[in-house]
């Protein structure tokens, strides 16, 4: 029985963001089966200092370092025909190094995570091939091009254009296509016309998100309304500033002195600006993210473009907090009415405003929200569909799971 080479777009460790909470947890998942041997970008200095966390769980591995500006990648795109995506991942040293590694170890199956990373598979590989794509970025950057307009505009139609053939010449090539709910899923079926798609969502790690956790504790500000998450990411930029601008202003009218924090590594100018707004607090990167969410009145997700399963919901469910979410970032999110979902400005600031209005409610709906992810999010079980996909079929799991961080 052969290693398995697993290839990430970014380092995953520390698990303290969506797409590195998911890979970290698939990594591991699979190390306590199998050889597991890693080959990732980094993107982030502190990530190279801190790969060693992923010693424990993987065999070889060789972190290099992605630098290249958009610009640049803008440009080769242009001139090589080719999706943005694929050139701002495309860099010789790591193709070099999954050629090395394919020659020295006996491998048998590749996992790919993220589509920017099947561009370094074999040409006609001899290995299993499990792509996971996560999400169907093609649809996301159509998403944003009917938004856009002028060249950025054009240059996001022709990426989700590219993109969406590039997908599915990948899925035609691997054994197994992934994506991290079933509504997406379906989505790529129905778009490619794909066999051998299958959803295995995103879980939680309950023990870390639990509100009885030793954590440091913050000093009660209420009613406190929180969002967590990476800030130079698009969607979470759009959900935050529709939220402080739009519907927040209609929350205060009924509750003066209710805050707003919005917390996450890498806040951009525009979240920078939000702190202009009364009541609004950017927190900027976070050791951990667990003392805001548990001091919050209610964690809201007002995202108006999201795809598959949104960690941070997950995480505040865990900490028995209520939510309320857009319904876009309730999708594929199996909550069974544990948490409140907001349509529109009115819709969100209602829904809030309710909960604000209605403590014991609101506490009564975190303790829902907690039951639920421990009844179906634990990662051991939304991960071990993976048994038959990856061919583990009465290979035992010597090793217990190991807990994740949460910054954010």
């Amino acid at each position: 029985m052969g290693d398995i080479l697993f290839l990430a777009h970014r380092v995953p460790f520390p698990p303290d963001r969506g797409d590195k909470i998911r890979a970290y947890n698939i990594l591991s998942y699979l190390s306590r089966r199998k050889r597991v041997h890693l080959i990732a970008f980094a993107d982030d200095p502190a990530d190279l200092k801190r790969k060693g966390g992923l010693s424990k769980i993987t065999g070889n591995r060789q972190i290099v370092w992605r630098g290249k500006g958009q610009a640049t990648a803008g440009a080769q795109a242009l001139i090589q025909r080719r999706p943005f995506s694929l050139t701002a991942f495309d860099n010789p040293e790591l193709r070099e190094a999954v050629e090395t590694m394919l020659a020295r170890h006996s491998i048998d199956t590749i996992y790919v995570f993220s589509s920017q990373m099947a561009q370094y598979l074999p040409h006609k590989p001899r290995q299993r091939v499990v792509m996971d794509f996560v999400d169907m970025d093609s649809a996301k950057f159509a998403s944003y091009g009917k938004t856009t307009r002028g060249f950025t505009g054009w240059m996001l139609r022709r990426e989700a254009r590219m993109l969406a053939q590039y997908e599915k010449a990948v899925a035609a090539k691997a054994d197994a296509s992934l994506f991290v709910s079933e509504a997406e899923a379906e989505l790529f079926r129905d778009r490619t016309r794909a066999q051998r798609v299958h959803a295995v969502e995103n879980g939680i790690d309950t023990a870390t998100f639990d509100p009885d956790a030793p954590f440091r504790r913050l000093e009660a500000v209420a009613p406190l309304i929180v969002f967590t998450g990476q800030m130079d990411y698009r969607p979470n930029i759009e959900g935050v500033t529709w939220f402080a601008e739009s519907v927040f202003p209609h929350i205060r009218v009924r509750h003066p002195d209710a805050q707003f924090a919005i917390v996450g590594r890498k806040p951009d100018a525009a979240v920078q600006a939000l702190a202009k707004i009364p009541g609004v607090t950017v927190t900027g990167e976070v050791p951990d993210v667990r003392p805001w969410v548990a001091a919050a009145s209610v964690v809201v997700a007002p995202l108006k473009l999201a795809r598959g399963v949104q960690n941070k919901v997950l995480e505040a469910m865990a900490m028995a907090r209520p939510v309320v979410a857009s319904a876009a970032a309730a999708t594929g999110i199996d909550h069974g009415g544990a948490i409140e979902v907001g349509d529109g400005v009115g819709g969100m600031a209602d829904a809030v405003n309710a909960l604000l209005d209605e403590p014991v409610r609101a506490a009564e709906l975190g303790r829902a929200a907690r039951q639920r992810v421990i009844d179906h999010y634990s990662w051991d079980a939304k991960l071990a569909a993976l048994d038959e996909i990856m061919g583990f079929k009465g290979v035992r799991d010597p090793q217990p799971r190991r807990k994740a961080a949460v910054a954010a």
